[in-house]
């Protein structure tokens, strides 16, 4: 289903359009202002003539866009006149920085989800419900089988299940920015304080996080570790790309493991080929999507992304919410971000 005509946001080439604001939110391709509501690929991308997104997700917007990029960092809350609107960023507890946007026009309000969860996260500010006349809800994990445990019960798997084998090492494959970074919190957590090694492009995003003030453990690039130093009993993590490459020729008989929303699904653990898979996901689940339709407000929900078909239709049938699919250009330009938007990805 498309967009109204004469509603406050437009589906366009460029992607999701606000004329009274004159600005994109998580535009496809450049365009001169975008509002983003975090750093993942596929949410922000370069080219763009100014870029607002909340502060704590500068320091990787400029490692990933460019130092030099013009970005008008914002707080949480903070109400802004842009143009003919009034926009706020609220935390979606997705990742470090990650926000849904509000934006209020012509006597109505629109809210767009971005990729959000609903769950504790100890690396970043919890999902904050947000009230608006239409929302636009992702559903990335839009089946009733998607249930999390909270993310401390699946650190204490973890622990237990690297512990288990101190003269191997044992090595997670986790997305490099947000959810390795989660998994070092949630460990630090249950207390476990012992050094964990990283892949450097896990390293490279640290230091936003560590100067968010967000606490985990000690660590150290694979790289820094000494020729003949033993890695018998430690644990490392690497984003899924070091999965079967050259990088893994200096661990003598690792022991890996994977984790995600989507190793909830028995077939999608034997496709990334690894011994063990960890469910945790930092997308909202089945419960906490229907919770944030509720929570909203809307009289008019969209949905994208995942099994929106059915997402909405439980809206309408079961929550009596009005409710659409929202598909065509809009969700076609997903799928490149590799973050946790598909199974093979």
């Amino acid at each position: 289903m498309a967009l109204p005509a004469d509603g406050l946001l437009r589906l366009t080439p460029q992607g999701l359009h606000c004329p009274a604001a004159g600005a994109w939110i998580d535009p496809w391709r450049p365009v001169p202002r975008a509002l983003i509501t975090h750093a993942h690929a596929d949410h922000a991308r370069p080219g763009c003539g100014e870029y607002w997104a909340v502060g704590a997700s500068e320091a990787i917007l400029r490692r990933r866009l460019g130092a030099t990029i013009n970005l008008l960092p914002v707080d949480y809350g903070q109400l802004h006149r842009i143009g003919d609107a009034r926009v706020s960023f609220h935390s979606a507890g997705h990742v470090l920085g990650s926000a849904q946007i509000r934006l209020e026009a012509g006597g109505e309000s629109w809210l767009v989800s971005g990729d959000y969860k609903r769950c504790a996260d100890p690396s970043c500010a919890p999902f904050e419900p947000v009230n608006a006349d239409v929302f636009i809800t992702e559903a990335t994990f839009a089946l009733p089988i998607y249930r999390w445990q909270s993310g401390a019960a699946v650190a204490r798997e973890i622990r237990q299940w690297w512990q288990a084998a101190p003269e191997r090492p044992s090595i997670l494959f986790a997305y490099a920015f947000g959810k390795a970074q989660r998994l070092l919190a949630e460990l630090q957590a249950i207390g476990v304080s012992e050094e964990i090694l990283l892949h450097g492009a896990v390293e490279a995003l640290m230091p936003a996080y560590r100067q968010a003030g967000v606490a985990m453990p000690p660590t150290r690039p694979v790289s820094a570790v000494a020729k003949g130093e033993s890695l018998a009993g430690r644990l490392v993590i690497a984003p899924p790309s070091a999965h079967r490459s050259v990088w893994m020729k200096r661990f003598k008989l690792p022991r890996t493991a994977f984790v995600s929303g989507w190793m909830a699904v028995r077939g999608a653990r034997r496709r990334r080929g690894t011994e063990r898979g960890f469910v945790m996901s930092d997308h909202a689940d089945w419960p906490g999507l229907l919770q944030s339709a509720r929570d909203s407000g809307a009289r008019q929900v969209y949905v994208t992304h995942g099994n929106s078909d059915g997402l909405a239709r439980y809206l309408r049938e079961v929550e009596g919410i009005s409710a659409e699919p929202l598909e065509g250009g809009f969700a076609a330009e997903r799928g490149d971000e590799l973050e946790e938007t598909h199974p093979t990805g």
